[in-house]
């Protein structure tokens, strides 16, 4: 089926569908997961798919703040343990290889904290701390494309995963006291 309505209201239509989301955000776990990362000693970072997608923007935007922050599967990722915090995103609420990630760090001695439109998932069980974003995930769908919106498939909740993780980033900011132009500095001359 064909959406024949310009960007502008095709636009608009999807950001109605982000913001809906907002109302779902819970302050006490939002404030939670901003005092697990400000205090985190390293922080590594999984999510599959587009999600993962989410999850490197994230990292690289703690890495902006000062943050000891990497992407698991990078090259570069620290050994993690006590003190440290992984964050990992399953939407649906499962996937294999983010619940494996989960249970080598919670080995280590490292804090879990998942992203999720899902709480009851079996990743909620794994982890230390949930901040659930309901939003309309693959996991939704009955194999047919859902009607009730203007973003496909699992689109609602990775939007509204990258505004989530921006607030994230700059309520960390504010409690950490750390300067915009700092956040600019460190970020990469080599574009």
């Amino acid at each position: 089926m064909s959406d024949h309505r310009s960007v502008a209201s095709l636009f608009a239509a999807a950001a109605d569908e982000i913001r809906a989301v907002s109302s779902s955000l819970d302050e006490t776990a939002f404030q939670a997961a901003v005092a697990e990362i400000a205090e985190a000693g390293r922080i590594a970072l999984h999510g599959v798919g587009r999600e993962g997608l989410q999850i490197r923007g994230l990292a690289m935007r703690l890495f902006h703040l000062g943050l000891s922050a990497t992407p698991v599967g990078d090259m570069t990722t620290p050994h993690i343990g006590a003190g440290d915090l992984l964050i990992v995103s399953a939407g649906p609420g499962y996937f294999e290889t983010v619940s494996a990630v989960m249970r080598v760090a919670r080995a280590a001695g490292a804090r879990i904290l998942l992203v999720t439109s899902q709480p009851d998932g079996a990743c909620a069980g794994q982890a230390d701390l949930v901040l659930v974003a309901r939003a309309r995930t693959m996991a939704d769908l009955d194999g047919a494309e859902a009607e009730d919106g203007v973003l496909p498939m699992g689109s609602v909740f990775e939007g509204a995963q990258f505004v989530l993780f921006e607030c994230l980033v700059m309520a960390v900011r504010a409690r950490l006291g750390i300067a915009l132009d700092a956040m600019r500095a460190r970020h990469t001359n080599l574009e």
